[in-house]
């Protein structure tokens, strides 16, 4: 763990919160690659995973941005309630959402906070002088950083208010883009489901398609049964919860971080059982006797035996 102090605090706009972090210590901050998360630890034993905007080259700062959510666990009011020398204690940087460095061209597509990876993504490309795009999907005055943005794509930027104005740009953008060129998408599911779905019409293949959601909270699903190999125990996953919040509740140990099945942390070996995958950061061959805990369930009728 890092022990870190808010060094400045800002609002970039309504329900936004954007915080400077600093090392509280001498220790120099571990660098990270665009796309990286700090996990911010909100209460003891709980992390929260935010995106980081800055530049990660032997950083003398974290930046990050947290949209504010009244119906979360409590982790971004958490992050809106710091104040300036406040001390926090936090994951060091973990990449799930990294640029493809062998890309021809990076075309970067973001809605609403997903802005964060994107805007370290553009300043990245910027900065080492690789082809790339960015497609923001904003309201006015609603989408944090769209100035920074701005200011690190340049004329590369091009803006809609709505999906429709989305796909007016997505469509032409990916048809005209080179060979082996990639797209990252980060922002609610149904932007990011429109991008695959464009970049699958224009025939891109699903190994250059990339996106990381924002999803905060559990999808409902049927009540099921997890078998634990190791002790033999029986945990029973209610319908409006989460696989992996059964087992905490049971008092059964289980790693996690991001618990949007983004990061890879909790997946965990899968002995039987059919599972509806939920996750985006297992390919398809990946979650071959595997699962996330934190998002994917059994599917219907299934009861799942896991290697714990």
């Amino acid at each position: 763990m890092l022990d870190l102090r808010v060094a400045a605090i800002a609002t970039p706009c309504p329900s936004v919160r954007s915080v400077t972090l600093v090392g509280d210590g001498d220790a120099p901050l571990p660098s990270f690659p665009p796309g990286a998360h700090l996990g911010i630890e909100w209460r003891p034993g709980r992390v929260n995973p935010y995106s980081l905007t800055g530049p990660g080259r032997a950083p003398e700062t974290y930046e990050i941005s947290v949209a504010r959510r009244p119906d979360g666990a409590g982790g971004s009011r958490r992050v809106h309630d710091l104040v300036a020398g406040d001390r926090v204690r936090a994951v060091p940087p973990r990449s799930s959402f990294p640029p493809v460095e062998t890309a021809a061209h990076h075309v970067l597509v973001a809605g609403g906070i997903g802005v964060t990876p994107v805007l370290a993504h553009a300043r990245w490309h910027a900065f080492w002088g690789n082809p790339f795009e960015v497609l923001l999907v904003q309201r006015p005055g609603t989408t944090p950083h769209a100035t920074d943005l701005r200011d690190a794509a340049g004329d590369r930027l091009r803006t809609a208010t709505d999906r429709d104005g989305l796909h007016a740009l997505l469509d032409p953008t990916l048809r005209a883009a080179p060979f082996n060129s990639h797209v990252y998408t980060c922002g609610p599911p149904g932007l990011i489901a429109d991008v695959a779905a464009a970049a699958r019409r224009a025939h891109w293949v699903d190994a250059r398609i990339h996106a990381e959601p924002f999803v905060h909270a559990v999808e409902a699903g049927e009540a099921f049964t997890a078998v634990l190999r190791r002790s033999g125990r029986e945990v029973g996953v209610g319908a409006d919860e989460s696989l992996l919040d059964a087992l905490h509740r049971a008092g059964v140990e289980a790693p996690h971080l991001c618990r949007q099945g983004v990061c890879g942390e909790c997946v965990t070996g899968l002995l039987a059982g059919r599972v509806d995958h939920r996750d985006t950061v297992l390919s398809d061959a990946g979650r071959s006797g595997r699962i996330a805990l934190c998002v994917s369930r059994a599917a219907a009728g299934e009861t799942l035996e896991l290697e714990l």
